[in-house]
């Protein structure tokens, strides 16, 4: 069992859902928690409502699928990213296509928001790929827990809902601001 955070623009009604999180998601859809609370408040401290929940996540009898940050990491996220469409049909889209196929869990580091340029400074040549892990994991967000199927869904359980308060939004709002500052200094500076 893991103790893990939700974060969400609205309220959650109803049993959780691989179709709640967007398809073009670091791991692709899937209902998404973050191992610490940070990066999941700073994800939905400018929505008007926004919710954090805690939630236990029962990972018994699911088939998990660890990424490591690595080659597969990056172009796991250039695929779900839809970074990749360019090659599509080639050996290496259909590999990271089919990389999750029969897990239930996706276990990987979240990627900041300076990959995209990343991503396409690496896919035209400008960076070699030991630039691109770099720039990609130089500011460590932590580990992100992303439920894949409906069997993984069902055994998530909501231990608490908490509502973001305005004074709480602003102060996130300021730390998202400065981490993605230095999220693009850093990379950068690689």
């Amino acid at each position: 069992h893991k103790l893990l955070f939700h974060g969400s623009k609205s309220k959650i009604e109803g049993n959780l859902s691989v179709t709640f999180g967007r398809e073009n998601n670091d791991f692709g859809q899937g209902f998404y928690m973050g191992a610490d609370t940070l990066q999941p408040l700073t994800l939905v401290c400018a929505e008007d409502k926004p919710k954090l929940y805690t939630v236990e996540f029962d990972l018994s009898g699911l088939k998990i699928l660890e990424v490591e940050i690595g080659m597969d990491w990056a172009m796991m996220i250039a695929y779900y990213r839809k970074q990749m469409d360019h090659v599509k049909g080639t050996p290496i889209y259909e590999k990271y296509a089919h990389f999750a196929d029969g897990f239930d869990v996706i276990v990987g580091y979240i990627a900041n928001d300076r990959m995209y340029t990343e991503l396409a400074r690496f896919f035209n040549g400008s960076i070699t790929d030991v630039a691109l892990l770099k720039c990609l994991s130089v500011l460590d967000l932590g580990k992100q827990y992303v439920a894949i199927t409906q069997k993984a869904c069902d055994q998530i359980k909501i231990l608490e809902e908490r509502a973001l308060h305005l004074l709480e939004r602003l102060a996130l709002q300021d730390k998202s601001v400065a981490r993605r500052a230095e999220g693009i200094a850093l990379a950068d500076e690689v």
